[in-house]
């Protein structure tokens, strides 16, 4: 006889959230950090519903498709080139093979610009986002401060694929070219520069985690020995761009925070370069303002 709980025989499990259980062991036994998570998202994916609404999936409705999405996961393809969506604070983006996966990091160096900018006396103020990839820095920029005037470049063609479909329709002004050498005709007149450039070592390759190394494009992840080199050429493009006063906002890995300030030294023109942490409160961007004359 089953046993009853309070007078009501316990709810029966759905198939559907049983095989979510099942697929959480194979993607923990497979290395992937959030096992539950990704489950959950790729049953909700496949089954066209939202995360908390897996429960009112019928039996009969479970779609064995999941498995295939499960298996994919498990050889560690990013879930965002599964569902082909990417989150990044208000916005949902369209991302795939050739773009950099916004990560939820980038979020806080986000935070902090738009706070920076909010704070400046500027009715319109003016951003540059170098590297911009899915573009999803100049689209948070642009939707959280309304009246700005938001310029993106990128050089990746396969990247700009997908840059192209998720700015469209907005304010962002978009441009293929080298981070270097782009927007000579904006030259002293912008208040923000932001970046996610690539920052790691090539040294450091064979430890980075499988979905970024094995997927995201090279150009976006490596950038010489000590994974420096290109924010050392935006310091030189940040200051160029920027009017005095203006301010640089550039994202380094955890490991570099000690070294990335000293790159916007007095001496080349900036004052109060800093460091700040991220949510876990890691080493996670520089920023630095461009000296009066």
């Amino acid at each position: 006889m089953q046993q009853s709980f309070g007078g009501r025989p316990p709810s029966p499990r759905s198939v559907l959230l049983a095989e979510v259980a099942q697929a959480t062991q194979r993607l923990a036994d497979a290395g992937v950090p959030s096992p539950r998570t990704d489950a959950e998202e790729l049953a909700a994916f496949v089954h066209g519903v939202k995360r908390g609404e897996l429960h009112s999936v019928k039996d009969s409705d479970f779609d064995a498709r999941y498995w295939e999405v499960i298996a994919r996961r498990e050889a560690r393809e990013p879930l965002q080139h599964i569902t082909g969506r990417a989150y990044f604070r208000y916005l949902e983006l369209q991302v795939g093979p050739g773009v950099f996966v916004p990560r939820p990091e980038t979020e806080s160096v986000v935070g902090w610009a738009i706070d920076a900018v909010r704070a400046m006396d500027v009715v319109e103020p003016c951003i540059v986002d170098l590297c911009t990839g899915s573009g999803a820095i100049a689209l948070a920029l642009a939707q959280e401060v309304p009246r700005s005037r938001v310029h993106a470049v990128e050089l990746s063609e396969d990247a700009l694929k997908w840059t192209r479909k998720n700015v469209e329709g907005s304010r962002v002004e978009l441009r293929q070219g080298d981070a270097l050498t782009a927007f000579p005709d904006l030259d002293g007149q912008v208040d923000l520069v932001i970046s996610n450039p690539p920052y790691i070592p090539l040294t450091e390759w064979e430890y980075v985690a499988p979905e970024a190394r094995d997927y995201d494009p090279g150009l976006a992840l490596f950038s010489g020995e000590d994974g420096l080199d290109l924010i050392r050429g935006l310091e030189r493009t940040a200051h160029r761009l920027l009017r005095p006063g203006g301010v640089v906002v550039v994202e380094h890995a955890d490991t570099q925070g000690g070294q990335v300030p000293w790159i916007f030294a007095e001496d080349r023109g900036w004052t109060d370069a800093a460091d700040h942490p991220d949510l876990n409160n890691r080493p996670r961007f520089a920023t630095a303002r461009k000296a009066l004359p």
